[in-house]
């Protein structure tokens, strides 16, 4: 329950001097009630009539009740579901506004039913449960600035197979506060971990039938309360463990779903906003209004520039910063947030209304900048401050490692900070890109290497889910091999890959295990995948490739010139120095032909440093070893980062380094 005091929600369960005020909103409902039930949640005790009140909110106060209370909501009205209307007293709603529920959401066909064919679906339907909230945590300054490391994990996979951590803990929140995970992530030089959905979610109806359950949780019901597996301290564990993270220097992004809700299609279940305004809640095609819009590939959209849908998305942003602390948030399929009747607007109400809002406006906020509907694709529009995810950096870091043609100057763009997709007509002087070469969606990290084509024929649906080219290759054997040769190939490469992601410019992100070569043996659409596909297999890690990884994390932490967000142009500091220079293997500036040359895969990037001297980034992508040569300057020597270069050696003590085919190396200049 949330007392009365600064940004109180205007709905859900406040307490009053009288009582418990319960309210929700319909514009369209004849009659709502509210249901309490009994301890055990399986008898309802009591029915009471809501009041209508001004502009479609329905309310009523009850006294005498305490924290863990059980209750749920009813909605009357027309039943009419070509015209958008599903009213049906017999089920029962879940407040879109419940900070915690007694169980997960479970997919019954009987909740998809049409009215009065299923009787009262009480049985089958969590129960929210009142809960006095602590005082809200005081406003606070994020921790994590871009430029830092983004850790993509999902809370269960994550430490469901942790040896350190206690059995009890294993898959929830509440593991990350553990020593042994603090530990791995300061290792890393993680600024903020990024947590795939952690609110109720239900599996999807196709699941059930296949033996499997969803393991991402990206098909939310409610957007406040957690999901009793991930966290059943409710918010109070996710409080805990963000203070705890926060004390080692590691902010926390919540990965949220405002774009799509579990209730799905027309044949979906009704649980929560379906019940109480269908029509109000998502967006319908405007020449029929049975017709559910679907720009998000899950049979719903949320009606984002709906007033009461945008005050709904705020009051659960503000319950996450004020009630555990969060540094921001992720937004999954983030166009849908802009979007109006027409086409995105990055002004669009919503996203306005989180730049300007007072808890909102100074945290992280990262846009998935995508979504399947008309005109979805939005890299670059978002503006700031919000943060995008940057799939043009992923592909053509994968297409010049894979080999392609012509990819050098694609590759330099990435390096860069991507001023062609952030810059230009906004006329930016830092990047909002976040980087990646992987991510929960497409193939793992060691995957890239390892399969040439997805294998996805565990998820049940005859291998056509999940994106169709990786951009990936194999090393010369698909999946699984016994070769030492086409392992010791498939571990140089994902230290490549690794090595280029850590040397780009602007935020970084990384997924949890890809540091230490998770696979889920070419599986890129594994939501359905609760099991060892995606539990991170501690015991058996290449203890090698992360001990490379957190060699870069030393390498990023001590040369400011990676991290920083400024694009990288070429022009003179006050040193004299340029931001960066591009060179050849030979150690001169790149030519136009050098540009053009389909076949070039080689090149250096030399960064000046704010304390003086340069950094130099020597990439060779060819199969074939080379040697680089630094320009010198008097006065000064380079020196080999060895722990970041694997395979590189300096020719005696001449400013030159030799590189093993396929590899990237660092070279620190410093003064002689």
């Amino acid at each position: 329950m949330s007392a009365p005091g600064r940004g109180t929600p205007r709905f859900g369960a406040t307490t009053t001097g009288r009582g418990v005020r319960f309210a929700a909103w319909s514009g369209a409902a004849e009659r709502l009630w509210l249901c309490l039930f009994d301890a055990s949640g399986s008898r309802e005790t009591e029915r009471l009539a809501m009041q209508a009140e001004e502009n479609g909110v329905h309310a009523v106060t009850v006294p005498g009740l305490s924290a863990g209370a059980r209750y749920g909501l009813r909605a009357d009205g027309p039943w009419d579901p070509q015209a958008g209307l599903w009213f049906d007293p017999g089920k029962l709603l879940v407040d879109p506004y419940a900070v915690e529920i007694d169980r997960p959401y479970a997919y019954d066909p009987r909740l998809a039913a049409p009215r009065g064919e299923a009787g009262d679906t009480a049985p089958l339907v969590p129960k929210a449960l009142l809960r006095d909230l602590a005082p809200p945590i005081a406003p606070r300054p994020p921790l994590f600035r871009p430029g830092g490391l983004v850790y993509e994990l999902s809370v269960r996979a994550f430490s469901r197979l942790h040896p350190d951590i206690p059995e009890k803990l294993r898959g929830t929140v509440g593991a990350l506060a553990h020593p042994a995970i603090l530990d791995h992530l300061l290792r890393l030089g993680v600024g903020a971990v990024e947590l795939m959905p952690i609110t109720a979610w239900i599996d999807e109806r196709h699941l059930g039938p296949l033996g499997l359950t969803n393991a991402w949780g990206y098909n939310p019901v409610t957007f406040m309360a957690l999901d009793p597996r991930l966290a059943p301290g409710g918010i109070a564990e996710l409080r805990d463990t963000v203070a705890a993270l926060r004390q080692a220097g590691i902010g926390v992004v919540l990965d949220v779903v405002f774009n799509h809700t579990g209730e799905g299609d027309e044949k979906g279940p009704t649980l929560s906003l379906r019940g109480l305004d269908n029509l109000s809640y998502y967006r319908h095609r405007p020449d029929d209004p049975g017709a559910l819009v679907n720009d998000t590939g899950t049979g719903n959209t949320l009606a984002t520039q709906h007033p009461v849908v945008i005050e709904m998305i705020l009051d659960a942003l503000r319950h996450f910063v004020t009630q555990a602390g969060v540094d921001g948030f992720r937004f999954d399929l983030a166009t849908v947030l802009g979007r109006g009747e027409e086409s995105f607007a990055r002004d669009a109400p919503l996203l306005a209304a989180m730049r300007a809002d007072p808890l909102l406006g100074d945290r992280v906020l990262i846009a998935e900048p995508w979504d399947v509907g008309p005109g979805g694709y939005q890299l670059g529009n978002f503006g700031k401050p919000f943060l995008e995810w940057n799939d043009r950096f992923r592909d053509d870091v994968r297409r010049f490692w894979r080999g392609d043609a012509s990819m050098i100057g694609g590759l330099a763009s990435r390096l860069a900070g991507s001023s062609d997709v952030f810059g230009g007509s906004q006329r930016a002087e830092d990047t909002r890109t976040v980087d990646f070469l992987a991510a929960h969606d497409g193939m793992a990290l060691a995957d890239l290497v390892a399969y040439k084509a997805k294998r996805n024929e565990e998820n049940g649906e005859g291998n056509r889910d999940g994106r169709a080219d990786e951009l990936s290759w194999n090393c010369g054997e698909e999946g699984d091999s016994a070769a030492s040769k086409v392992r010791d190939a498939r571990r140089r490469d994902v230290k490549a890959l690794l090595s280029t992601l850590f040397a780009s410019r602007g935020t970084i992100m990384l997924t949890a295990g890809d540091e230490f070569g998770r696979s889920q043996r070419g599986n890129n659409n594994a939501y359905a995948q609760d099991n060892g596909t995606t539990w991170l297999d501690w015991q058996g890690r290449d203890r090698e490739l992360e001990a490379h990884a957190t060699a870069l994390a030393d390498l990023r932490r001590a040369f400011a010139c990676l991290s920083d967000t400024a694009f990288l142009t070429g022009a003179a500091g006050q040193d004299g120095l340029p931001d960066v220079e591009w060179l050849s293997e030979l150690g001169r500036p790149l030519s136009e032909g050098d540009w053009n040359d389909q076949k070039r895969a080689r090149l250096a990037m030399l960064l000046a440093r704010s304390a003086g001297g340069r950094l130099a980034v020597m990439v060779n992508g060819d199969r074939r070893g080379t040697v680089f040569t630094l320009p010198e300057r008097d006065g000064f020597r380079w020196q080999l980062s060895a722990a970041a270069s694997p395979g590189a050696a300096a020719v005696a003590d001449l400013p030159v380094f030799r590189l093993p085919g396929r590899t990237v190396a660092f070279a620190e200049e410093g003064p002689a």
